[in-house]
């Protein structure tokens, strides 16, 4: 059987082992340490002077300590981007708040600002104004950011910006992560770098840090002893993981071109296949393509499908994945309100993750392609 080729790896190199010998060397093994303050000034760095980050175990533990400090509470409303991965999503049902799903518009397949606006003014007249706005930089593209922030300041209701696909992304070189109130950033394993596992809190305003780091180290108050007037939880990244962090960092810029280059490379091989399509960058847009996706639109090919080039990837031993199921159309969430039409749904039917991964050899991405076409 041939070698598996995976859908987007990890891609470590020798600066993070480094930083993780000195963490082990200095027995700087527990949660916090010089790593943690070390990739959290990096991260700044890289984002913006006026940004204060905090690093986490995972992405979805600063979304939820976001909406924690927006005092979502019981009942409350967060409008959330369907077409995207459930961790979006989940933190709001952590703080037993009612989930709004908003469908995707075709230049960016993310939030559409217009339903958006419609969304809003139909909670208001249902007396549910929304407290808080989830979009989401789907695969690394960045949302219409500008429109949004629009709407949102017109109805005074923050936004907190899922940006855990798309560090390294930006419109009009303003990186992505940094326009909301707050944003999040994901450094899971398949991320365009990784910490193994971790996130980050991102905020112009410094406070939300600080009180964001207060709550994810058990709240535990200033005392000799062990003294807590807030609940408190354990989401504070490992000097370890941070230590790896600090290598990738170090390559970020790298990364971005690998994965980059990666799409550039399936776009001009696939280009003549009938029915098969890319989402293109809108003027202005960078995107990081954390993973490049295909779209395969069944009546322009004759007939072939999205799961017909899954299955036979997957029988050459290439993973690929269908896009994110919209979350108004999962079993957990099917009960929330949804606004929109089907254009989340469309691009879930027709569309396909194709191996990503910045360690991607020429042969890995020759076989890719050899085997999509021969599907046609």
């Amino acid at each position: 059987m041939n070698s598996k080729i995976w859908l987007s790896t990890p891609h470590i190199g020798d600066n993070e082992k480094n930083y993780v010998t000195e963490a082990f060397d200095t027995n700087w093994v527990a949660p916090l340490g010089p790593n943690v303050t070390g990739f959290e000034n990096d991260l700044a760095s890289y984002l913006d002077t006026e940004t204060h980050v905090a690093a986490f175990s995972s992405g979805t533990a600063a979304l939820h300590l976001a909406l924690i400090l927006l005092n979502i509470q019981t009942g409350d409303e967060v409008i959330c981007q369907s077409m995207t991965f459930s961790a979006s999503a989940n933190p709001i049902r952590y703080q037993n708040a009612i989930p709004v799903f908003v469908d995707s518009e075709q230049d960016t397949w993310n939030m559409d600002p217009d339903l958006l606006e419609e969304t809003i003014k139909d909670r208001i007249l249902k007396g549910k104004k929304p407290k808080a706005i989830i979009p989401v930089h789907l695969y690394g593209m960045p949302a219409k950011m500008k429109e949004i922030l629009s709407i949102a300041a017109k109805f005074e209701i923050p936004v907190v910006e899922d940006a855990a696909e798309a560090l390294g992304s930006a419109i009009d070189g303003q990186p992505c992560g940094t326009f909301g109130l707050m944003g999040i950033l994901s450094f899971n394993g398949n991320k365009i770098i990784t910490t193994s596992g971790g996130g980050a809190l991102v905020s112009k305003e410094e406070k939300y840090i600080q009180h964001a780091t207060f709550l994810a180290t058990q709240a535990r108050d200033p005392a000799p002893h062990y003294e807590h007037s807030h609940i408190g939880y354990n989401y504070r990244l490992s000097n370890i993981c941070a230590g790896i962090g600090r290598g990738q960092m170090e390559v970020l810029s790298k990364r971005i071109e690998q994965r980059r280059r990666n799409f550039s490379f399936y776009k001009e091989c696939l280009r003549e296949l009938s029915g098969v399509s890319f989402i293109e960058e809108p003027e202005s847009f960078f995107s990081n393509r954390w993973l490049t996706t295909i779209l395969i639109d069944p009546k322009e090919t004759r007939g072939v499908t999205r799961e017909d080039i899954r299955l036979a990837l997957e029988k050459e031993n290439i993973e690929s994945r269908p896009l994110w199921k919209p979350m108004h159309l999962q079993p957990v969430f099917k009960e929330y309100p949804f606004y929109g039409g089907k254009v989340s749904e469309s691009l879930f039917e027709k569309g396909l993750c194709l191996p990503s991964g910045s360690n991607l050899s020429g042969d890995e991405l020759e076989r890719v392609v050899k085997c999509i076409k021969q599907v046609f």
